[in-house]
């Protein structure tokens, strides 16, 4: 089994590659079975939102809605709570599978028998 792997994007389409990479990443991991924790922050926490990530788009990349729907249905996607305050964003707003949550969760998941961190 695939040890686990926390993926935090902090970006959106204003550092567009990076971004994709983190999705690519996050998702996939997912397909090949790692437990996998998705932390949208800063801008990225708009891709929460349905219909955001589906006005996102980079050449020659998979588009990051369908690599989101590959990460929310085997794994967890998680908005930062400071960075939804800070746009607006409630839970009520978020797409199915994505939950609201703040810095001492993700401080949880990282300490974890073989996690794996990335930041993006």
């Amino acid at each position: 089994m695939a040890r686990p792997l926390v993926v935090k994007v902090t970006c959106g389409s204003e550092d567009a590659e990076r971004c994709n990479q983190a999705f690519t990443v996050a998702a996939a991991a997912t397909a090949s079975g790692a437990d996998v924790s998705l932390w949208l922050t800063g801008e990225a926490a708009w891709f929460g939102v349905p219909g955001r990530a589906e006005e996102f788009s980079l050449d020659l990349a998979t588009p990051p809605a369908d690599l989101l729907a590959v990460v929310v249905a085997a794994g967890r996607v998680t908005v930062c709570t400071q960075c939804a305050a800070r746009r607006g964003i409630v839970e009520g707003d978020l797409r199915e599978g994505v939950s609201i949550a703040g810095a001492a969760v993700f401080a949880e998941e990282i300490p974890g028998d073989g996690v794996q961190a990335l930041v993006y």
